[in-house]
């Protein structure tokens, strides 16, 4: 026997689906000429850059647009940046992040870069915050629950 939903319980089951998803953040951005070295390709320090604004556009777009000013800072604690291919001046690239390891006072971000649907390079930042004295703090747990929507 087969029992269907009503129309008020599927509402209910897609709003719970929509309020776990994963979602994943994409920023584009075209490679220019100021962005290459003395050999024509892209300078790696450009991948930080990146990284930064990709950063930034999800925290005031996704998390808090007022970036959390009144309650404390964000601090970059460590950021790395894997390169896997080369990429040139005029080529789009696409810029992928997701959230990991997750914890009440910092959380990763993982920055997935491509060109022409190949991989290029893989970043990671961990994320501390902080109160505007500087001592590492929780996270409000509204923004817990937002980070944590980018989870991969």
């Amino acid at each position: 026997m087969l029992l269907r939903a009503t129309e008020v319980e599927m509402s209910e089951i897609n709003a719970a689906v929509a309020a776990n998803a994963r979602l994943t953040f994409i920023h584009t951005l075209t490679v220019y000429l100021k962005d290459s070295n003395a050999y024509g390709n892209t300078y790696f320090a450009r991948y930080f850059e990146w990284q930064g604004i990709c950063r930034e556009e999800w925290f005031f777009e996704c998390i808090s647009r007022d970036m959390l000013q009144k309650e404390g800072v964000f601090i970059t604690k460590h950021a790395e940046q894997d390169y896997l291919q080369e990429t040139f001046p005029f080529q789009d690239i696409s810029c992928e992040m997701n959230t990991f390891d997750i914890k009440k006072c910092s959380f990763w971000l993982e920055f997935r870069f491509y060109a022409d649907g190949k991989a290029v390079s893989v970043g990671r930042q961990q994320i501390v915050f902080a109160n505007h004295a500087k001592q590492i703090t929780a996270l409000p747990e509204r923004v817990i629950a937002r980070i944590k929507r980018y989870a991969k």
